[in-house]
């Protein structure tokens, strides 16, 4: 599944008029496999997504093993996750709490908990389901994208 800022960034890109960014910073790649949470697994996954499209960075995970890496990525202990979407539903803001799949028949799968009015709205606000409200306000900060977005309606955490 590709979650969160690909997809959050074609769509604010084209809410400000701006062409689809040639290559994306990155590009998540979530998927589910309990029976192997070793880095191996991910790192044999992001060996065959680069020889396929080397010129995109991919950044992989098992969301199997999230309850692993997030401790130390967001400052609080969780649950493992049941399913990628189970996931994507505690991203830090309600807009990148998207995935999207492509299934065996071509048809997309498309994961959004929260609906899809954020994302094409162009509003941001906190997701308070596992991350802070500070820790919200300061990814605003650091990645900068008042300046990136300026028109999009930022709503501080709390809703204010």
């Amino acid at each position: 599944m590709i979650p969160a800022g690909a997809i959050r960034d074609i769509v604010w890109d084209e809410l400000h008029g701006r062409p689809p960014t040639a290559v994306p910073r990155d590009i998540d790649l979530g998927f589910f496999d309990a029976a192997d949470l070793s880095a191996a697994s991910e790192r044999t996954i992001d060996a065959r997504l680069r020889a396929r499209v080397p010129d995109l960075a991919w950044d992989v995970r098992n969301q199997a093993g999230a309850h692993l890496w997030y401790p130390e990525a967001f400052g609080i202990e969780v649950a493992p996750f049941a399913s990628c979407a189970e996931a994507v539903s505690t991203f830090p803001e309600i807009t990148t709490c998207v995935g999207i799949r492509l299934l065996g028949d071509d048809d997309v799968l498309v994961v959004a908990p929260y609906g899809l009015d954020d994302v094409l709205g162009g509003i941001c606000r906190h997701n308070p389901t596992r991350v802070t409200a500070a820790f919200y306000e300061q990814r605003l900060a650091a990645k900068a994208w008042r300046a990136r977005w300026p028109s999009l309606q930022y709503e501080h955490a709390g809703g204010e």
